[in-house]
C-alpha cells in the first residue's frame, strides 16, 4: 500500500493547495486560516477535505497549539504548504512596504522551522520579488538555509498546467538537506494548446444558480449595462465611446488599469482570476458575449475547483476565497513532484 505523506495547509483558505495535494495522494492532516467564511467552505468540502480545520491567527499557532488542536502528537509532517497573504507588495495594487501582512511570510517561516516537515511550498505574488518584496525573500532563504533547507524558486504560470487562465505566481520550495543532495524539479509545462475560457465556461451560459452551486453574478447598474453593451468581445475600456468612459480615465490615458470594463475572450485563457472578479470595474470579468459579469461558479472553473466544490459565505467572501485560492490543477503538478522525491528517499531507504 502507497504511504500516504502528511501536510499541514498555513492560511488554507478555500483549500486549492489543498485539494491539489490530496489529489496527488497526501494527507492535509491538519489546516487554518484568520477567515471564518474560508473555513466554513473548507469544512463543507468534506468530500475533498478530509482533515481538520481550524480559524486560527498564525501568530498564536505553533507546533504544541496544533496538538492541542488534535488530541495527539504530530509525528513526523512531510510537507507544509501556504500562501502568506501577498497583498502588500501585490504588483496589482501600490502596496505597502508597512503593511502587517508582510510580516505573515516571516511567521510561515517560524512554523517551518518549529514543525521540521521534509518539505515546504509557498505560493506568493510576483511581486515578492520586487525591490518591495526582496528583504522578505531574503529573509526567508537565509533562515531556512540555517535550518538546513534547500531552497528553490520559480515563477509559474497556471495556464503552461491546464488552467483556463493567466496567472503568474512565485512557487517557493524547500527541501531538508539530511545529508542529501537536491532532487526537487518543477513541473514542465503540459498545456499546449493551452486551455481557454470557452473550454471552462461555454456550458454553463444555458445553467443557473438551481443547475449549479454559486452560479451567480449581480445585475449591472445602469450605466455599466451601458459599457458592457458597448464592448466586444476581448476588448477594454479603450473601447467604449467617450460618453462613458470615466473621466479618470480621459485624462490619463497611460492609466495601468486598462483591462477594467473589459470582456473576457472566448479562445484565450482568462485574465488573472483576483478577489474582486466579481466586479465588471475590477477588470476584464466580463463575460464574452452575454452582458453581465462571470458568475462566482464561472471563477472557480476557470480557477479548477470541480463544480461540487460549494463555496459558503457573502458574494464578496466567496469571491475572494475563488481569487486568493491557488489552482488546485496547478497545485497537484507541484505535489506529484514532491511526492516523486519523497518516494525516490523511501525506495533508496527500503534497499
Amino acid at each position: 500500500m502507497e504511504k500516504e505523506y502528511k501536510v499541514i495547509d498555513c492560511f488554507c483558505g478555500a483549500g486549492g493547495l489543498s485539494l491539489g495535494f490530496e489529489k496527488a495522494g497526501f494527507e492535509v492532516l491538519y489546516a487554518f486560516d484568520l477567515d471564518e467564511a474560508s473555513i466554513n467552505t473548507y469544512k463543507h468540502n468534506s468530500q475533498y477535505h478530509h482533515g481538520q480545520a481550524f480559524v486560527r491567527d498564525i501568530y498564536n499557532v505553533s507546533k504544541k497549539s496544533i496538538e492541542e488542536d488534535l488530541g495527539h502528537e504530530l509525528g513526523e509532517i512531510e510537507v507544509v504548504i501556504g500562501g502568506p497573504p501577498c497583498q502588500g507588495f501585490s504588483v496589482q495594487r501600490r502596496g505597502d512596504d508597512n503593511d502587517p501582512r508582510n510580516s505573515l511570510v516571516l511567521e510561515y517561516i517560524r512554523m517551518i522551522i518549529d514543525i521540521n516537515p521534509r518539505f515546504f511550498v509557498m505560493e506568493n505574488v510576483g511581486g515578492l520579488l520586487s525591490p518591495r518584496g526582496i528583504p522578505y525573500l531574503t529573509q526567508l532563504t537565509e533562515k531556512l538555509c540555517e535550518a538546513s533547507y534547500t531552497i528553490q524558486r520559480q515563477t509559474l504560470n497556471a495556464s503552461d498546467f491546464g488552467v483556463p487562465q493567466s496567472r503568474k505566481r512565485v512557487f517557493i520550495v524547500g527541501e531538508r538537506a539530511d545529508g542529501g543532495a537536491q532532487k526537487f524539479e518543477f513541473p514542465k509545462p503540459t498545456s499546449k494548446p493551452e486551455k481557454t475560457v470557452r473550454n471552462a465556461i461555454f456550458d454553463l451560459m444555458n445553467k443557473y444558480e438551481n443547475d449549479i452551486p454559486n452560479h451567480k453574478s449581480d445585475k449591472l447598474s445602469a450605466v455599466n449595462l451601458q459599457r458592457i453593451q458597448a464592448i466586444k468581445e476581448g476588448e477594454g475600456r479603450d473601447s467604449l465611446p467617450e460618453a462613458l468612459q470615466l473621466e479618470c480615465h480621459k485624462k490619463n490615458t497611460r492609466h495601468r488599469h486598462l483591462d477594467t470594463y473589459g470582456r473576457m475572450a472566448w479562445d484565450k485563457p482568462s485574465p488573472t482570476i483576483t478577489a474582486r472578479f466579481d466586479s465588471f470595474s475590477r477588470g476584464r470579468f466580463g463575460h464574452p458575449v452575454l452582458d453581465r459579469t462571470i458568475t462566482l461558479r464561472e471563477g472557480a472553473r476557470l480557477q479548477t475547483f470541480p463544480d461540487d466544490f460549494e463555496f459558503l459565505g457573502t458574494k464578496v467572501e466567496v469571491a475572494r476565497q475563488i481569487g486568493n485560492a491557488v489552482p488546485p490543477v496547478l497545485a497537484e503538478k507541484v505535489a506529484e513532484q514532491v511526492k516523486a522525491c519523497l518516494q525516490k528517499d523511501e525506495d533508496k531507504n527500503s534497499k
